[in-house]
């Protein structure tokens, strides 16, 4: 009873599947200090201090700031951010976006009324698969 293998039992043998990260929330008034990995979602209303990276989706709330770089697979930004941005599929900056910082992407959509302070690159398809982006550390 007592010197059966670990291995043997079924609970022991059971694989768990994989488990989609949740939405994360940097709320208004919340103020981060560090870098964030993440690889779910992450709504920022608040202020994040430091880089951001590893993210499925990044939303720039429009009272959201970001100081630091951002590396995700699709970011929308509605606030500020003060550093490189790189999205590897799509980059959506709103009216109300101001991005100081160089920014490469494959896809971006820019509202009128979005500011960019920096350089834009555009990524081939493959590049954004084959190759890990490329961002100066702000």
């Amino acid at each position: 009873m007592f010197n059966k293998d670990v291995g043997s039992r079924p609970e022991a043998r059971m694989t768990t599947a994989p488990v989609e990260a949740a939405l994360s929330i940097i709320s208004a008034g919340m103020k981060i200090t560090g870098d964030v990995e993440t690889s779910g979602v992450l709504k920022v209303d608040g202020e994040i201090n430091g880089s951001v990276t590893g993210a499925r989706q990044v939303l720039l709330g429009r009272g959201g700031a970001v100081r630091g770089n951002i590396v995700a697979g699709e970011i929308v930004i509605g606030g500020h951010v003060e550093g490189s941005v790189a999205a590897a599929e799509r980059l959506e900056l709103q009216a109300s976006a101001t991005v100081s910082g160089d920014i490469e992407t494959r896809s971006i959509v820019v509202l009128e009324g979005a500011r960019i302070n920096g350089l834009v690159r555009m990524i081939e398809a493959t590049a954004a698969r084959s190759e890990p982006l490329r961002i100066a550390r702000a």
